[in-house]
């Protein structure tokens, strides 16, 4: 069928982001709740990387990768908010083929390395719990800024294979995207040729992805428990604990989001339901993520008292 349409129609210039088809009124409610969502998420994330930037006590390899998932946040974000906040108050729901593909590219660049910091992070623990004399070996300035860029370049190579597949099908007459943003699953439904190697890619290429990360995410986190178990003291375990808690927190949303939007072989088959989960991890996890991180790390919130403390001084 696909394969006859393909005969029949031209090439598609532009997409239609359908987005959320509801009536005008709870059109503008969504607006204003995805800008409020929106504007959290810029002011949560600018303010992590600020109070990292200026307080040197968080000045350490921990923190250096949070510095980092919080640029992420705010750049995965910012490339899909803008543009679905636009198409709620406008009429022209159109976006071009180039910019279609550019969104696409960007957003699977920062998810993807997104996904390799997260088990970067689950690794860095692992170092400062289990082997605390070999961290500052393992861990140097040198060590960090190699392991944040291998995960830009993981992410990098998963988002060209993504958008080369996506963007080498053909898109005959139907330009209609049931999404609010261009995505994979939305894209391929669309499609008037076989998409059968396209779907099969997409559920390997996130598969190894999720495994390889999620393996060693999980290793490290058996090791930490071993380790933390061999501690006596009480007080002991839950600091130790304390350390890993925001960060397993932000894994467990990351990671459940994403399986079950890309890993299942049937992930393409529900346009409402990916739209759901889509929200999650492109708005609520980047605007979660700050928080939990500063609402349940005792170092962070130490640091932002005294960074007031200071403003209030020179008052």
């Amino acid at each position: 069928m696909k394969n006859k349409l393909n005969k029949n129609y031209s090439e598609v210039m532009e997409f239609i982001l359908l987005g959320f088809q509801t009536s005008p009124d709870v059109q503008i409610l969504l607006f204003l709740l995805f800008l409020l969502i929106y504007m959290v998420t810029v002011v949560g994330n600018i303010s992590m990387l600020v109070v990292i930037k200026i307080d040197s006590r968080l000045h350490t390899p921990m923190y250096f990768f949070l510095r980092n998932l919080s640029y992420l946040d705010l750049c995965y974000s910012t490339v899909i908010a803008p543009k679905t906040l636009a198409t709620f108050l406008s009429k022209d729901k159109r976006i071009s083929y180039n910019g279609c593909a550019t969104q696409f590219f960007f957003f699977a660049l920062f998810v993807g390395t997104e996904g390799f910091l997260l088990a970067v992070m689950a690794y860095d623990r692992f170092s400062a719990i289990c082997s605390p004399f070999l961290y500052t070996v393992r861990m140097s300035q040198q060590a960090c800024v190699r392991l944040v860029i291998a995960s830009y370049i993981c992410g990098c190579i998963n988002s060209m294979i993504q958008t080369g597949f996506t963007f080498s099908l053909r898109f005959c007459g139907e330009n209609r995207l049931d999404h609010f943003f261009c995505d994979v699953p939305a894209l391929i439904k669309i499609s008037c040729v076989d998409t059968l190697v396209n779907e099969t890619v997409l559920f390997i290429l996130s598969a190894l992805i999720i495994i390889t990360t999620t393996t060693i995410i999980l290793v490290s986190y058996a090791c930490i428990l071993s380790t933390v178990l061999k501690i006596s003291s009480t007080h002991g375990r839950s600091k130790t604990f304390s350390t890993c808690s925001s960060h397993f927190t932000v894994v467990s949303l990351f990671y459940g989001t994403v399986f079950f939007m890309y890993a299942q072989p049937g992930a393409i088959s529900s346009p409402e339901k990916n739209k759901i989960i889509a929200v999650f991890y492109t708005l609520i996890i980047p605007m979660l993520n700050p928080l939990i991180y500063s609402l349940r790390n005792r170092e962070v919130k130490n640091a932002v008292k005294r960074i007031l403390l200071r403003k209030k001084s020179f008052h």
